[in-house]
């Protein structure tokens, strides 16, 4: 599903305008990544969290030139969904 078919799908269920739906979900999305910019994370009760997870600092290899990188650690954004919302789809997709 596309970010206009939730907009679609939401318009057609509320009858609100498109335009008005669509301002609010990318006001939604700019939302929580302002706030995981800002190095917090994001709670949904019954839906999920968007969390900032860390990445230990690792040893690669770059193949091409056979030699050995060293990849420092960082941060990156990630989705952990509710044990409700997991029930459910694992309840519905047979």
């Amino acid at each position: 599903m596309t970010k206009a078919e939730i907009v679609a799908d939401i318009a057609n269920k509320t009858g609100i305008e498109k335009v008005a739906v669509q301002a609010v979900v990318e006001s939604f999305m700019e939302s929580v990544k302002d706030t995981m910019i800002n190095g917090e994370n994001v709670y949904l009760r019954g839906f999920g969290s968007f969390i900032i997870k860390r990445r230990a600092e690792k040893t690669g290899r770059n193949i091409s030139k056979n030699t050995t990188i060293v990849i420092p650690e960082h941060k990156i954004p990630a989705f952990k969904p509710a044990k409700s919302f997991v029930s459910e789809v694992k309840d519905s997709v047979k």
